[in-house]
């Protein structure tokens, strides 16, 4: 079955997007992950990695031919995330970008104010915005009307594993919004994973899930396989949730219940 993975001009087959993070041991571990995963995209936050370091992350990428999607990650302005996003474009020559403008520094929730602001600008200076943002369904459409090829929301804080708090939330997003709906923020195993796919979202981004797990390639792996069992199960269709308990098999037709 072909299902492929289509955010604006990107078209890959993973649909577990791994967030590179500072909090992996060491490059050669980040590596082990990325293989483990098969991601095919990675988040790197552009404030926060050198790029012009030999041996760097984005070195990485490149040699496991990973496709980089730059991050503003660390932004509390539009302004600001529209500058880093420049940047970007100027050092790895792509106009991809994962737009984060956070509203406050203990939470990190995202300024959902600011982040409309930035993607409105970007989607005019020609990038192409996937924006991490709350999950309130208002906020979705606003940033899907702006023309950003994907929606972020959250499931629960940045790095809490809290996992989703609101499926009805997420569930009413991916049903309204015509672009790709990825999970972002608050994975913490890979059940919350299979459970953001199976109410409709395109993708997963997981990041402290992976690098904060006592043995990060086995969760790499995890992850991987609940990405594509929580799609199949979308894509299958469940059953409808019943009050009181239903007999897998008829009882009609069975002698034992004939009467003359």
């Amino acid at each position: 079955m072909n299902d492929t993975f289509d955010v604006g001009s990107m078209s890959t087959t993973s649909r577990l997007v791994m967030g590179t993070g500072g909090g992996f041991r060491s490059l050669a571990l980040l590596r082990e992950a990325l293989v483990a995963a098969e991601a095919t995209i990675a988040t790197v936050a552009l404030r926060r990695v050198d790029h012009t370091v030999p041996g760097s992350i984005y070195d990485l990428l490149a040699e496991l031919g990973v496709a980089l999607l730059p991050n503003t990650a660390g932004c509390y302005s539009a302004p600001e995330a529209i500058k880093i996003a420049e940047m970007a474009r100027e050092a790895f020559e792509t106009n991809l970008v994962k737009l984060e403008v956070i509203g406050d520094d203990v939470t990190l929730l995202p300024d959902t104010t600011e982040t409309l602001v930035a993607a409105q600008e970007l989607v005019r200076r020609g990038f192409e915005v996937w924006a991490y943002t709350s999950d309130d369904l208002i906020v979705a459409e606003r940033l899907e009307q702006a023309g950003c090829v994907a929606v972020m929301p959250l499931g629960s804080p940045i790095g809490s594993g809290l996992g989703i708090r609101n499926p009805h939330a997420i569930a009413l997003i991916t049903e309204r919004l015509r672009v790709p709906v990825l999970l972002d923020a608050g994975v913490g195993t890979a059940s919350d994973a299979a459970l953001a796919m199976e109410l409709g979202c395109a993708g997963v981004l997981a990041a402290s899930a992976i690098n904060g797990a006592i043995d990060p390639v086995l969760m790499a792996g995890a992850l991987r396989d609940a990405v594509r069992a929580g799609r199949a199960a979308h894509q299958a269709g469940r059953i409808p949730p019943r009050r009181y308990a239903e007999a897998s098999t008829s009882a009609l037709g069975r002698p034992d219940l004939f009467t003359a």
